[in-house]
This record gives structure tokens, sequence and C-alpha cells, in this order.
């Protein structure tokens, strides 16, 4: 998993998926009784496309579990899960597993750069 964020943060963002937080999923990907890898998803609003909108935050696979369609699978499973809302998502460019995977499930790139501050 390539990321930039810290282990307090993963703890963080565990403790909102099992503590019921409305913003937060968690979702936990199994294989005969044996967890293979894991998945969060975010829910807002999106004025810019004018519904809700469901941010695909972290899947994760072990490695000896990618390619075998669970993250295809995981993505039908949040677009049935939430018809009508726009899916979003960030993806490092040299991921090119991920991004192949993505763009496979319909996924466009947005022509913008997004920016952030922390307060």
């Amino acid at each position: 998993m390539s990321t930039n964020g810290s282990e307090e943060i993963f703890h963080s963002d565990v403790e909102n998926c099992v503590s019921g937080s409305p913003y937060l999923e968690g979702y936990v990907f199994e294989d005969d009784g044996k967890i293979i890898g894991y998945a969060m998803v975010a829910k807002s609003f999106s004025t810019e496309f004018g519904k809700s909108c469901i941010w695909i935050e972290d899947i994760y696979l072990k490695p000896e579990n990618c390619g075998n369609g669970v993250g295809s699978m995981f993505l039908s499973y949040i677009e049935d899960k939430y018809p009508g809302a726009i899916l979003r998502l960030e993806v490092e460019e040299e991921n090119e597993r991920a991004v192949h995977v993505y763009r496979k499930n319909g996924f466009d790139e947005l022509p913008y750069m997004e920016m952030k501050k922390i307060v």
C-alpha cells in the first residue's frame, strides 16, 4: 500500500469504521476465512455534480491476492449499494495495476488539481 498517512491516522480511520460513523464505512475482504484485504469509503455530497458522492478512500489487497477480481467485485458492489451517486477516488499514477482496474470499471480522470488545508 502506498500512502503518506501515519499509523495514527490509519488507527483513527479503523476506529471510525467500526464505531458507526455516518461518514466512513469499512469492508474486510476474506477468502476461505482468511483476511486478504480491506476497503474504506467516505460519504459526502458533491455540489460539482449535484448528487451524493462516495469516495473510495482505500482498497488494499495483499499482493498475492491482486489480480483475482476482488477490486472489481468491490467496485460493482459499491455501485449497486449507491445507485445514482458519483464515485470518486484518488490513485497514484505509478500504480499501474490499480489505474487499469479503475479504468476497466469505468472511471475517468478529472482534469484538475485538488488542494487541501488541514486546520
